[in-house]
């Protein structure tokens, strides 16, 4: 069975498959990639069984265009900053530091990537703070993951934890669940979580495509079952199905 998924759930698919697998279910063929991205390529002709993403809106496009089967919302995540060996920085000084013209500041792609939309979605809020930042971090955000171009994930490494060890990024903003397996890799790097005023949430959904495999619903139902949805939690996700 083919499933097709946001970048940022290689590792939680990977068990997800194994004991989709164990239960009896269909072993699984999955690609990886930027949310926006993979859109497309369904879009485009590429067969899939499952696609999930990590916002709302590519899945419900897909079903828009009757491509897909609705969507369903199977996990939360969060946005945070990871933060660079070395980089001073915390909570309540992230958004001086980020507007600092001084410091890099990494962020994946917007539009091809949902993570570089919730990226914006933060420097809105950052305006309403202190007029003008939107229009600073706008001008200085580096698009180093998630575009069409972008350098893909090393075999068992964490991709944002290389770019803040080469220093192609002091502060780089992703999911929560990204920033604390890089952080995990990287000696002297931090997960910075974002003041409430700057908060950004993430839901990611699910859909069956239209012309999908039998057992691609099983497996649907297994993501947001509790077995599914006790392995999502146990990557930082935050469940959304689970008693």
């Amino acid at each position: 069975m083919r499933v097709y998924a946001a970048g940022s759930l290689r590792a939680v698919m990977a068990e997800m498959a194994r004991s989709f697998s164990h239960a009896g279910g269909t072993p699984l063929t999955a690609t990886f990639g930027a949310s926006g991205l993979l859109r497309e390529r369904l879009e485009n002709g590429e067969a899939a069984d499952v696609f999930a993403s990590a916002d709302v809106a590519n899945v419900e496009a897909l079903h828009r265009a009757g491509r897909a089967r609705p969507p369903i919302v199977f996990a939360r995540n969060w946005l945070c900053a990871l933060a660079a060996p070395g980089a001073d920085v915390t909570t309540a000084t992230l958004l001086d530091r980020m507007l600092d013209a001084g410091v890099k500041l990494g962020t994946s792609t917007p539009k091809a990537d949902p993570s570089g939309d919730y990226a914006w979605q933060l420097f809105e809020k950052a305006d309403k703070l202190i007029p003008g930042a939107f229009a600073k971090l706008d001008g200085k955000a580096l698009k180093l993951v998630g575009g069409r171009d972008s350098p893909q994930p090393p075999p068992n490494r964490s991709l944002y934890g290389l770019l803040i060890t080469e220093r192609k990024a002091d502060i780089f903003l992703t999911y929560c669940t990204n920033a604390i397996e890089a952080a995990r890799e990287i000696s002297g790097a931090s997960v910075v979580t974002l003041p409430e005023s700057l908060a950004v949430g993430a839901s990611y959904a699910l859909v069956v495509m239209r012309d999908a495999r039998l057992n691609a619903e099983r497996f649907a139902l297994f993501v947001i079952s509790i077995p599914g949805q006790e392995i999502l939690g146990r990557y930082g996700f935050t469940p959304v199905a689970t008693p």
